[in-house]
């Protein structure tokens, strides 16, 4: 038998199932609330590289076995299922670049990257689960936030997976553009390795200078001009 592994909240989530389902998706449809968008994005806390997010439309009748929070995915199992959501749903995808997140902050950039991910839609939604405590401000339908919804919303699964593969996706290009970082191993993320490649070579352009790291960085080398 199964055990569920316990909330971190406990009493939040009672009925958290082991996996996403359909069940708010059915709620807003008893709305009359539909077609209804799940959106999320990837990438709220690297040093490097933009946030990415995707809206996804699943048909009731066609949903990909397999869905699941991106983080509990291998990445093999992610790119399957990616292949499979573009084949079976209707997905926009949209990004935040380093210096629009430097300009507006990471939170600000995330949401709308969200929300112009599901304005990308080729068929228009009518409600939004957008994953996290917030909605993205200026969408054209209604929106609910959902607290932990890559595990509880399987179109909010869906858009996790699509923003996860395509920012990887992204960064391994990075790589090649910019050799000396390791973009492509761990994707902008904090590693001993990137810090260090940062001390060694300097930020570069799709760093996020207004991350503490980076800043600091900045601070110090500035102190080491002449006197």
């Amino acid at each position: 038998m199964k055990m569920r592994t316990p909330p971190d909240s406990p009493g939040l989530f009672p009925d958290l199932p082991l996996v996403p389902d359909f069940s708010l998706e059915s709620r807003a449809k008893r709305r009359e609330l539909w077609p209804v968008a799940g959106t999320d994005e990837a990438g709220r806390g690297p040093l490097a590289g933009p946030v990415v997010a995707a809206a996804v439309i699943l048909d009731p009748k066609r949903i990909p076995e397999g869905l699941n929070d991106s983080k509990k995915l291998s990445a093999s199992q992610r790119e399957v299922l990616y292949e499979r959501i573009l084949s079976m749903a209707t997905v926009s995808i949209a990004s935040s670049s380093p210096k629009r997140i430097d300009l507006i902050d990471i939170r600000k950039a995330s949401l709308d990257a969200m929300r112009r991910a599901v304005a990308g839609l080729s068929l228009e939604a009518r409600h939004v689960l957008a994953d996290g405590r917030d909605v993205p401000m200026g969408l054209t339908c209604s929106g609910e936030p959902v607290v932990k919804g890559d595990a509880r919303s399987v179109s909010i699964a869906a858009a996790s997976i699509i923003a996860k593969v395509m920012r990887d996706r992204m960064m391994m290009r990075a790589g090649l553009v910019y050799p000396d970082y390791g973009f492509e191993v761990h994707a902008g993320y904090g590693t001993d390795r990137h810090r260090s490649a940062i001390v060694t070579h300097g930020p570069c352009p799709l760093h996020r200078m207004s991350f503490r790291p980076l800043k600091l960085a900045a601070i110090e080398s500035a102190g080491e001009g002449p006197d």
